[in-house]
């Protein structure tokens, strides 16, 4: 797998990381369980959601002692089914205060970047409930994608760096997807526009691919540590088990 090196790369056609379910390992260490922590009067950990320095959000109480990353992407059906099998007993697990989570998109295409562009657009507060929502949306979404064929998708690549990821994403329906969830037209259009949170995500996807060695997706931390052979939700909820959770 090449490393993202830059806007252009980017824009032009990723080269992939490979999107499939890896053997689960079977290999785990128990911990003593972990103490529940309440959240603060009134809210839930599951709805708290907190901005870290480097611009991810992370989902839950942010002292918790067992921390899960995933690097999924937006358009992977393996991190599509993820997300639809473990959102209710995941958020369940964070309610516990026991547990934090982080999606950090891992941008794979042009496609993948427009998607994450827009699932941020309306803030910390609603990244996870667009998240979740494009993934329900990939099918469609990858039918008008096949339906544009090779010439109109390098016409679109070959568009202005500002205005590139506004034109994928208009023709493949994902401003009206985001707009019927709340984010104006306007908004969404600057997001997209927005060049530097691009070039972020690029080398976010870089970093942690030289530091992880990530090969596939989704992929997870589990505690700083890279869970190996696990992208299912069973296999997991197993590691988290194992954790105290």
């Amino acid at each position: 797998m090449k490393i993202l090196t830059g806007l252009a790369t980017l824009a032009l056609g990723l080269s992939l990381s490979a999107c499939g379910e890896k053997a689960a390992d079977n290999a785990t260490q128990s911990s003593a369980p972990v103490a529940t922590v309440a959240a603060p009067a009134g809210t839930s950990w599951s709805q708290t959601v907190n901005e870290t320095p480097d611009g991810h959000f992370v989902m839950g109480n942010p002292n918790a002692a067992v921390k899960l990353v995933e690097f999924g992407s937006y358009t992977c059906s393996h991190c599509r089914d993820f997300a639809s099998q473990s959102h209710e007993e995941l958020a369940k697990l964070v309610d516990t205060g026991k547990l934090s989570f982080e999606l950090r998109p891992f941008v794979r295409d042009p496609i993948d970047i427009s998607t994450a562009l827009l699932a941020r657009c309306g803030g910390k507060d609603v990244f996870y409930a667009l998240s979740g929502q494009f993934f329900e949306n990939q099918d469609a979404m990858f039918q008008k994608a096949q339906g544009l064929g090779d010439q109109r998708y390098q016409q679109l690549m070959s568009a202005p760096p500002a205005q590139r990821f506004t034109e994928l994403a208009g023709a493949l329906g994902l401003i009206d997807f985001a707009k019927q969830r709340g984010i104006a037209e306007d908004q969404a259009r600057t997001c997209l526009a927005d060049i530097g949170t691009a070039e972020k995500l690029a080398k976010s996807v870089a970093d942690a691919t030289s530091q992880y060695k990530i090969d596939g997706t989704p992929s997870f931390l589990l505690n700083g540590t890279m869970i190996e052979n696990a992208s299912t939700w069973d296999a997991v909820r197993a590691k988290l088990t194992a954790a105290g959770v």
